[in-house]
């Protein structure tokens, strides 16, 4: 049957995947400060919009737990505790070589392709300073590592993890040449396992997770 040259239509979103969004990305942003008690009153006067929705995304958003609510007070953002911080990075350092270690030696063309593919996406984003999105590639490269070596259950805890890490991230890229830093390490990561070499490989992510925890704590001390 001959398909008739059409656009397909988009999904309208709906307040509330609205709503959801703006909060968000105001969260990652820094555009809401995490000493800053808010409502949902506030926040659909600033949105202007009604309560309703506000109210849904605000129970996606503490499900997701960016938000947590204050008793008598309000809601704020949530505060990756240092604690918190290095069993992030315990986790990542030992989920994310353990993938290497397995993806190494079945590693694919297409693969390695679309690992390439994702680092193109974050050049585009890195020329239109676009944090949020250059954070969402910088996921899917490492969730792809992880997916491709089938350590399924491996990924199901980034996954568990994902919201916090995006929050950790964020204060990282917000060091100055942060952005091309990780797409240099991304670029090494993809040589080293692409010319099958086990130990720069591993070397080379390990490196790459240590300087983002180093580049929280320098945008932490100004």
């Amino acid at each position: 049957m001959k398909k008739i040259r059409i656009n397909p239509i988009e999904k309208v979103k709906t307040t509330k995947e609205i709503v959801y969004e703006q909060i968000k990305n105001a969260v990652f942003n820094g555009d809401i400060s995490r000493d800053e008690m808010i409502t949902e009153t506030m926040l659909a006067e600033s949105l202007n919009t009604s309560r309703t929705p506000v109210r849904e995304a605000v129970s996606d958003l503490l499900n997701e737990g960016l938000l947590i609510s204050v008793p008598r007070k309000g809601l704020r953002v949530r505060d990756v505790t240092q604690s918190e911080k290095e069993q992030i990075l315990y986790l990542r350092l030992s989920i994310e070589r353990e993938g290497l270690k397995k993806l190494l030696p079945q590693v694919t063309p297409s693969q390695v392709s679309y690992l390439r593919e994702i680092i193109d996406m974050q050049k585009e984003t890195l020329l239109d300073n676009n944090r949020i999105k250059f954070i969402e590639m910088d996921q899917e490269f490492h969730r792809k590592i992880v997916n491709y070596s089938e350590q399924y259950l491996l990924e199901d805890i980034l996954l568990n993890i994902y919201n916090l890490s995006r929050l950790v991230g964020h204060k990282a890229l917000a060091k100055d040449g942060r952005m091309e830093e990780v797409i240099e390490e991304h670029l090494q990561i993809i040589d080293a396992l692409e010319n099958k070499d086990m130990i720069l490989v591993q070397k080379c992510m390990e490196d790459h997770l240590l300087r983002t925890s180093d580049s929280i704590v320098i945008v932490e001390r100004k």
